[in-house]
């Protein structure tokens, strides 16, 4: 009998055991399913749909603390938002972030730095997003606005839903771009499963967030979408401008997915939102004026 018992619990040790182990098969099958990437039909990582950044990038790229303004001024005891902000309350505010620097900083050269200084204090005069000019690259990528990505085997092509910016990255290069531009001319390749997007040609108007971070019209932008699921795109943007920065330097961020059914790209074309900012003072009778009140 204790013969019987001793071998009927063995066989039950060994079922359960065998049980528990085709469980855990099929939870890591399933875990292997989901985090599978999509690919095309050339075997490329499909990275068609709409994206979109996380943080709090947009308002500076380097690590920061929270701040009362995007623009300050010298107060009695500690620095006071400026005049020309002072309206926008905790609206105008800047929330804490910790950066997407490698590194932390960004290797300023000493008189870039000292402009970069200067475009913080003059923010709401040159931070080229009030007048809705186009944001260029990166700044693009991490703006809180999402972006759409159309690929196929021969094109690569990026809609912004951000004044309705947008680049065709060329798959084969067609020589040095002919003019500069806000958004520049990318020329793109598969290096592996990362789809690189070197960048060239860019103006030297646009900035890389909100606290005044700046480049001149020699930056070059290399760019690496990497999926690392079917849902996250790891971007990596290295930056290189002899003329601005000591080295070159990278930002690193996931990128997300838009997976609700009804995912689309808004309208945000901007510029007649500013025209009274940039003309109004054309009217015969100004917006301020005691004429336009």
């Amino acid at each position: 009998m204790s013969n019987f018992i001793f071998e009927l619990a063995r066989t039950l040790r060994r079922t359960t055991f065998s049980i528990l182990a085709c469980m855990a098969m099929a939870a890591v099958s399933a875990d292997a399913q989901t985090t599978e990437i999509p690919r095309t039909q050339d075997g490329k990582p499909d990275l068609n749909g709409i994206w979109q950044a996380l943080g709090n990038a947009h308002w500076d790229i380097e690590p920061h603390a929270a701040r009362a303004a995007l623009q300050m001024q010298a107060g009695p005891v500690v620095p006071v938002p400026a005049k020309p902000v002072l309206a926008f309350g905790a609206v105008g505010s800047v929330p804490s972030g910790v950066g997407i620097v490698v590194g932390g900083e960004i290797p300023y050269l000493p008189e870039a730095r000292a402009k970069k200084i200067e475009n913080q204090e003059n923010w709401s005069e040159r931070d080229p997003e009030i007048k809705c000019y186009l944001p260029g690259v990166p700044r693009a990528t991490y703006m809180p606005f999402p972006f759409q990505i159309f690929q196929s085997s021969s094109h690569f092509f990026i809609a912004y839903e951000y004044a309705g910016a947008l680049r065709n990255i060329y798959m084969e290069d067609p020589g040095p771009a002919q003019v500069d531009s806000w958004m520049g001319q990318s020329v793109g390749h598969w290096e592996g499963d990362t789809f690189v997007a070197e960048g060239s040609g860019f103006n030297d108007q646009t900035w890389f967030d909100r606290a005044g971070n700046h480049h001149s019209a020699s930056m070059t932008v290399v760019e690496r979408y990497t999926m690392t699921s079917p849902h996250h795109i790891l971007y990596e943007a290295t930056i290189e401008d002899p003329e601005t920065f000591s080295r070159p330097w990278m930002i690193r961020m996931p990128l997300y997915r838009h997976v609700n059914e009804d995912a689309r790209l808004g309208q945000f074309k901007c510029v007649e939102f500013v025209e009274e900012l940039m003309y109004g003072q054309l009217r015969k009778n100004p917006i301020g004026s005691e004429e336009g009140r």
